[in-house]
Order: C-alpha cells, then structure tokens, then sequence
C-alpha cells in the first residue's frame, strides 16, 4: 500500500490497554472469526453469515500484494492504480507511456492482458491444525521447517492436485496456533481496461503520501477472464454514489499484508536494533541511485519511476515502524503485554508445565539471527535488489533441480500446489527495463559485497575478477533469459540449464548453492526453532486470553470495522474526516508535485466541488489492504482503500484508536470521475447497473 512520508516520533501515541482482547476498532479479523456480536455492541449492526460470505466471494486478492472488489457480473474488479502500475509500465514503451498517460480500453476487446498477473477469491477455509502439528511433534528443532513444509505440501496437492483454476494455500494463524487449508479460484488473466495518469492518482506524490488531507483519484479497473471470456459473478459488490456519511459504520475487506503485532520483546528488540535499521540504510541507498538514473533523461526516468515510488514509499513505512519501536511509551506498552503472560505463565504450575519458557526460548535465537540475517537477506531474499532478468534465470535454474525431487523435499515455491503459479511468473511475456536492470544488478552486487565482505566465499563466486558493472553489462548485452521463447525452452527441457552458457544463468549456478545454504541455515537455526516457541506462546495466549483475539497479518482475507471519523492530531490538531473537489483547485500549483492530471487540467466546472474527494476512517489495516474497498453495512462501497495516515506506518507493531486511520477515495469522486473527466460512460454504467 502507497503510503506517506511523517514524524516517526509521533507515529503511535500510548495505548490505553495492556493485555486485553482487541479494542475499539482494532483487529485484522478472519471471516471465521468476526466478532460480530461486538460490532453488534458498539455499533448496532451485526453482520450475520449471509452477508459475510457474500463479501468474501466478491474480495479479490491479487497475488502481486494487492486487494480489490468484484464490481459487476463481468469480472470487472476495482483497485487501485498504483496496484496496476507494473502492468501498466510491462504495457507501456517508449512514446507510449500509461503511467504517465493513464489508459482507458474503449472496447472489451481492447483490453489488455497483464503480464503474469494472478488474482484469488477465496471460496473456502478448513482447519487443519492437528494435522501440522502432529507431522511435526516431537522433532528436534532444526528439523521443524523442513517438516512442516512437506506436511503442507502434501495438503495443497491433496486439495488441489493438478486444478489450475484453484489455488490452494495452508497458513499459519496467531504464529502457529492454528493452520488453515484456504481454497481460492485462481484466475490468470487479468486485462486492464482503466487507470487515470499517475498525477491524478498520486497528486502530491511522495511529500502527500501517508498524509491527510488528499486529493488523489488513486484508482483503476482490471477484469478477470476466464477461457478468453470475461469472468461471470452472480453477486458483485455495487458502488453507492451517494458515498459515505461521517460517523457511519464502514468494513474493509482486503488482504493485509504483514503485522508482527504477536512478536515477544526479543523479537521486537532485534527488528528495532538490527534489522529495521539496515532496511532503512538498504532502502536510502537504491533511492539515491534510482533518483540519480531518473535525472538523465526521460527514458531512463520513465524506466526507473515506478521502483522509485516502490521504494520511497517502504521506506516511510519502515521508518515509521522504526519511530514506533523507539518511542518509549509504546515499547513500554509491548513489555507490558508480555509481562502479563510471563506471570499468568509463572503463576500456573500447570501452564509451567505445559510450555516451559518459551519467550526465554526465542530469546536464546536472537544471537544465531543477527549472525545469519545478512547472508540470508543477501543471497536469498534481496537477491538481485528486483532485476526481473536474475529472478527469472534463479526460477528457472531451481525449476530444473526442484521438479525432479519427491513432492515433499520440494521448496514450498516449487510444490506441486504452487507451481502453475511458478511458471506462470517465469513465463509470462513481460518487458525488461535495461536501464532499471542495470541499476539493480550492480546495486546489488555492491551491497552484498558490502554487506558480506569480500572475502565470503559467495561474494568471490558473483565476482571472480569482474567488477559489478561489468558483469551486469555482460548480462543486459548477451542473455537470452529476456526471450520468453528461451525461458520457455529451459523450463519445458530443464537438463538444458546444465549446458547453458548464457550469463545470467551462470551467474545464478554460481551462487545458488550458497544461498540455498543461507537460506537453509536461517530456516533451521532461526525459523524452526522460533516457530516451536511461537506456538507455545500462542496456545498460550488463548489459555489466558481465550479465542476472541485476531492473528497477525499474513496476506490472506480479513475483515476490519470502524467508523468514518476524523482525528486530532498531535501536531496540526483537529483534522476533518473529508475532502472535496473544490480542494484540489486550491491545492494545485502548477508545478510538481502539485500539477493537476493532464486530463484534469482546464476541468474545473466538470466536476461539482461540494463532490467527496478522500476521506478517512478508523479502520485497521496495513499495506496488502490497498484496493479494498470501504463499504457500508448494506455491503455498499463508499469508498476505494489507498493509504493511511501517518501514524499508520507503525500499524506493524500495534494500533491506536484515537490516531490511526485508513484513506481512501470516495464512491462520488470515482463515478464522477469516470464520466465527467474521462468520458468512461460505460464503465460508470457497469459500476452502477443494478442488475
């Protein structure tokens, strides 16, 4: 989720609660699991199973981090621009630029297909719990990981075998107190038939994001086909243009990305002191080259753009869950929380008894982490800082040696259940930025280098006698891996992979085995065994805290509740709930990055100005929830989640009633917009057609 640029000091004020089940508006809810009673309570509305399941079977997940809403019969389905921004970009070339420009499909069969995007609609959810557990019971802790990846893989191939329209996904709930089998519709063919340009869904660009007030029209339409024809819903959410009302109880459905709110104070202490701050540094250094690649011309701008955002945008992010975990008082409130389970632990023979100490367990990690976290994020994670052409050719050259191996001795990426997804990625014919890949090929190999030493074994392997910007020009000229003719090949006949001689292949067959290894070591030394505590904690939790707490974010369904309301700020004080059209004339300069939209300039008496802009609520969520909709209690959308506020961005780690707040823009602006602006009749009739 695009969100902006704050005072980290002010990111969460003190929480006026410890150790209780979730207050106010709090909580990231499962549809399984919704306190519908409690909604009732607060605000006089229970949703009952008939509206829950309608909703979830018009959320859509797409696979690239992203949510959205089916909004008519014909799949058409609303997110957000900066969710299409990479389809955009892979349709674009020089002279043709859609992100800058925007893109409105004027017929069904002008629609166009985005590379290797996947979306899901989650149909059904099963426990399987005991089943996890019980494959992984008794063993050593090194061996958890490994276990427990097989246990999962034979359960997705079980349920969904050879389907390719089903995807099938166990996740780990509240860190490994539950495991849930969720069955989704896959669909594969994803065609974008809207985005406005990127000055109307960005105005105000990095400078407004994660602020309010704002004035963006951040939205777009794909639609999901099937077999070549457009995706048949029964019962697809409806817009209300009337928008929404302040006060008015709102829910978002969406998928959340990530929230380490279940974290113990070790963990929280390695992410403030260690990790967070390298992210930071790592993140401040791509900025810098990619704004420097932008300033050589327009090419190399157009190129780089859409990373930069990407960037800009995690890197406020990560420096407001920073600022949360230095603020005194909010820590204080996380050692507060586990105090409380420590002694209802320490109070209790029987709990003693049955979990032992597994906070001093994870604790006893935390210096195997901070040894092997670097190697890991190097070699395996930020392999190759996003360079398509490293991340095809490292699929491809896993492919070769995974497909061969029993189902369950598989990476979880290559699993049977996963792997149409794989190679659909691998496959898809999506265009390479060589300015953008050089960029990251270099920055990458300088990081590691950095990061690692020179001396690490795998640092002398990547560069032999080469400088990084050698081996990356070596790769851009000769590799083939950019040909999907080629990747096809590889993929179809993987003994190939052996033979070849293409550059980019090579450099991953020199390196794999070490980040194989690093991957391995994390996994077995850090991940298993945390995981092993982290279930203890949680059964834990529910012990003392029982059932009617909400888990951690992880990218899969949810449901958040609050209500459409303002907030004073601690710095610029009482902060209205809405804005309007009107607004957006006065706040535009001219000159970046407040310039009207190219098709908004001169359309000041189109749209009326008393029209609702953005708005905001006090809704739970972080970033994965961009797209959802905002939706009324008749499951009518009032609004289109882009962002949050600023004290959002230490959403990660805890929430604030009182200050934390969802943006999004409003139904009104959306149907005016389309008609008004860009002459989208037709689609503003779908949006609305009642039947």
């Amino acid at each position: 989720m695009r969100i902006p640029l704050a005072l980290a000091a002010f990111a969460l004020a003190v929480f006026p609660f410890v150790l209780s089940a979730a207050t106010a508006d709090e909580g990231m809810w499962t549809f399984d699991n919704f306190p519908s009673a409690k909604v009732k309570q607060l605000y006089g509305f229970a949703p009952d199973q008939k509206w829950l399941d309608r909703v979830r079977k018009a959320s859509v997940r797409l696979d690239g981090g992203c949510s959205g809403s089916v909004v008519s019969k014909d799949g058409l389905v609303l997110t957000n621009h900066h969710c299409v921004s990479d389809c955009e970009s892979d349709l674009s070339s020089a002279g043709n630029d859609y992100v800058e420009d925007g893109f409105l499909a004027p017929a069904r069969k002008d629609e166009k297909i985005c590379p290797g995007a996947e979306a899901s609609i989650l149909q059904s959810v099963t426990d399987v719990t005991q089943r996890v557990k019980k494959a992984t019971a008794n063993l050593p802790a090194a061996q958890v990981s490994a276990a427990r990846a097989a246990e999962v893989a034979a359960i997705e191939k079980e349920s969904c075998g050879e389907i390719t329209t089903k995807r099938c996904e166990v996740v780990s709930l509240y860190r490994g107190g539950q495991y849930k089998l969720y069955v989704y519709d896959r669909f594969d063919d994803l065609r974008l038939v809207f985005a406005p340009e990127i000055q109307a869904a960005f105005f105000g660009s990095d400078p407004d994001n994660f602020n309010f007030p704002r004035y963006a029209l951040d939205m777009a339409l794909v639609r999901l086909y099937r077999s070549g024809q457009p995706a048949a819903f029964a019962d697809p959410l409806k817009i209300d243009t009337a928008g929404a009302k302040e006060g008015e109880l709102v829910f978002v459905p969406g998928n959340p990305g990530s929230t380490e709110r279940l974290l113990t104070v070790s963990q929280l202490e390695f992410q403030r002191d260690q990790f967070l701050p390298w992210r930071i540094e790592y993140l401040a250094q791509i900025r810098g080259s990619l704004l420097a690649e932008g300033t050589k011309g327009e090419e190399e701008a157009r190129q780089v753009n859409d990373s930069l955002l990407s960037v800009e945008n995690s890197l406020k992010v990560f420096r407001g869950q920073r600022g949360a975990l230095v603020e005194p008082s909010f820590f204080a409130v996380k050692v507060a929380e586990e105090k409380k389970l420590k002694e209802a632990l320490a109070s209790d023979p029987a709990l003693k008894a049955k979990y032992g100490d597994p906070f001093a367990d994870i604790q006893a990690l935390i210096p195997t982490q901070k040894q092997a976290y670097l190697p890991y994020q190097m070699l395996e994670v930020r392999f190759g800082a996003g360079s398509v052409l490293l991340t095809d050719a490292r699929a491809l050259v896993r492919a070769a040696v995974e497909r061969g191996k029993p189902d369950a001795q598989r990476l979880p990426e290559f699993a049977p259940a996963r792997l149409k997804s794989t190679q659909g990625a691998v496959l898809a014919e999506a265009p390479v930025h060589p300015v953008l890949e050089k960029l990251e090929i270099v920055f990458w190999l300088d990081k590691t280098r950095e990061y690692l030493g020179a001396d690490h074994p795998a640092v002398k392997a990547l560069f032999g006698s080469k400088t990084s910007t050698q081996i990356a020009n070596e790769i851009i000229t000769d590799t083939e891996v950019e040909d999907a003719a080629f990747r096809k090949k590889l993929w179809d006949n993987p003994g190939l992979i052996a033979t070849t001689s293409d550059p980019a292949i090579a450099l991953v067959k020199r390196i794999d085995a070490a980040a194989r290894a690093a991957r391995m070591k994390y996994e077995t030394s850090v991940t298993g065994p945390s995981s092993v505590a982290a279930e203890k904690i949680a059964n834990l939790r529910f012990d003392v805290l029982g059932q009617n707490i909400y888990p951690d974010a992880n990218f899969t369904l949810r449901l958040s509740y609050g209500v459409v309301k303002g907030w004073n700020d601690p710095l610029y004080g009482d902060v209205k709930p809405f804005t309007y059209v009107s607004g957006l004339w006065e706040r535009a300069t001219g000159a970046f990055p407040f310039n009207l939209g190219k098709k908004w300039v001169g359309g000041q008496s189109k749209i009326p100005g008393g029209t609702q802009m953005n708005l905001v609520s006090t809704n739970d969520i972080v970033g994965g929830n961009s797209g959802s909709p905002l939706i009324n209690k008749d499951a009518r959308i009032v609004g289109l989640v882009f962002d949050g506020n600023i004290h959002s961005t230490g959403g990660a780690y805890g929430f604030d009633p009182a200050l934390n707040r969802t943006v999004a823009v409003s139904s009104q602006l959306i149907v005016e917009a389309l008609r008004r602006i860009y002459g989208a009749n037709a689609l503003a009739e779908e949006l609305e057609r009642k039947s």
